[in-house]
């Protein structure tokens, strides 16, 4: 048996990969959205 056929499932739980992406991508989101704002705010 080929040594890459032993594990097939991740052993990770789909809902907490789920929400880890989406937090992620909150986060960088919000990370491009609020450093114009803070550059703008800063500037003035």
């Amino acid at each position: 048996m080929n040594k890459f056929e032993h594990h097939k499932q991740s052993k990770s739980n789909d809902v907490i990969d789920a929400g880890k992406g989406f937090v992620i991508g909150f986060l960088a989101l919000t990370v491009i959205y609020a450093i114009p704002h803070i550059v703008e705010i800063v500037s003035r």
